[in-house]
């Protein structure tokens, strides 16, 4: 008789996601002593203006559900932060539980089983465990770096695109690689929403992280695309406060609904206080951000120059936490092994990009590092990564 207990319950549609990437390498962390530079989070606090107004909202008893689409201050700081900034109207805006749930549940919301979702790959990889619960199929499109930078075939894309392609999901600024989509590239996603009738659904939380004076371009403000693109983006990224998770989604109202239906039954409403203070960062903090921006570059050159020190090939960023380096160019043809190695060895962790491909061997050679951290940390992994090489 089989052991109830020893059966793997996990529906079929989940069972290929398994553990994410970074529990597995935060894990490997700490139990190696090593430095962590793998997970894409910040070690030091935002704004003490935005802090200081959530304990100010936690004090006046602001610790209740907020209203299902989020704290009407809330709503109103991002609709003048994307009219300031981009000069689009917002349109209908829903509060989340981070940008995480906001994608999670715009795809659970506007996509039916079998529909087709176009993915730049390597992705983040809680899409595809988003898309899998929308019953949904991925549609990847390769970002390669064969040449100086992460780019895609048009041709690709264009014939990624079926009969059965319900919406676009794009990252720009993108992780894992970096690259910040430019405006050709994104005219071409335009045009092909546009003649394929697609929707287009937008993860731009590394917005405000853009470096060497480019700047983020969001989709939905290029012509025809105002109407069918879900725009999303967080406080996480842009205040250092990745563990608030306040998240937006804002865009047509039909577009907003359907991710509205699928959001009421995740989490509801969270983070009542915190809503609130956030509300304070956006009117008020942009200055703080502007100067985190300029942080973020200096950091990056400086883990930049210390990977090339020791011989890797650093591909470029142009926006986010992240480097990305070629394995092969420090003797790997596999990044998860490097990273072990990495771990181990030297006592620093990355993450090994092939998990944000479909295709496993395209991404073998990929390892990203992160940089989003203090002086102290990032001084320890610089130096342990030295002694690597030597």
């Amino acid at each position: 008789m089989t052991d109830p207990t020893s059966r793997d319950m996990t529906s079929r549609k989940l069972r290929a996601v398994g553990t994410t990437i970074f529990t597995e390498m935060t894990a490997l962390a700490r139990r190696t002593g090593a430095v962590n530079l793998g997970q894409g989070f910040p070690d030091t606090d935002g704004p003490p203006a935005m802090l200081a107004a959530a304990q100010r909202a936690i004090a006046s008893g602001l610790n209740q559900y907020p209203p299902l689409d989020g704290l009407p201050e809330l709503r109103e700081a991002i609709a003048r932060q994307r009219l300031q900034r981009y000069g689009q109207d917002a349109g209908d805006i829903l509060v989340t539980a981070g940008a995480t749930e906001a994608v999670a549940a715009a795809l659970i919301g506007l996509c039916d089983p079998g529909d087709e979702v176009v993915v730049f790959e390597p992705y983040y990889d809680s899409y595809r465990a988003n898309l899998a619960m929308a019953g949904a199929v991925r549609r990847p499109v390769q970002l390669g770096g064969e040449g100086e930078a992460f780019a895609f075939d048009p041709d690709e894309l264009r014939a990624a695109i079926t009969p059965r392609t319900k919406l676009i999901l794009l990252n720009s600024p993108h992780n894992p690689t970096g690259k910040v989509f430019t405006r050709a590239e994104l005219s071409l996603i335009a045009e092909l929403c546009v003649a394929h009738d697609l929707i287009a659904v937008t993860d731009e939380v590394y917005e405000y992280l853009v470096y060497d004076g480019l700047a983020h371009i969001p989709l939905a403000t290029l012509p025809g695309m105002a109407d069918r693109t879900l725009t999303i983006s967080s406080a996480g990224k842009t205040f250092s406060a990745t563990g608030w998770k306040i998240g937006w989604a804002c865009g047509p109202a039909n577009l907003v609904s359907a991710t509205r239906t699928a959001k009421q039954f995740l989490t509801f409403a969270s983070g009542t206080p915190l809503q609130a203070a956030v509300a304070v960062g956006l009117d008020e903090e942009l200055g703080w951000v502007a100067a985190l921006r300029d942080d973020m570059q200096q950091r990056r050159d400086r883990l930049g120059a210390a990977l090339v020190g020791m011989g890797a090939r650093v591909y470029p960023c142009e926006g986010t936490y992240f480097l990305q380096i070629d394995a092969r160019s420090l003797g790997y043809d596999d990044g998860v092994k490097l990273c072990h190695d990495l771990a181990h060895k030297a006592g620093v962790v990355a993450i090994p990009a092939q998990v944000f491909f479909d295709d496993a061997d395209a991404g073998r050679r990929y390892v990203r590092f992160a940089f989003c951290k203090s002086d102290a940390v990032l001084d320890e992994g610089i130096g342990r990564l030295s002694k690597f090489s030597s």
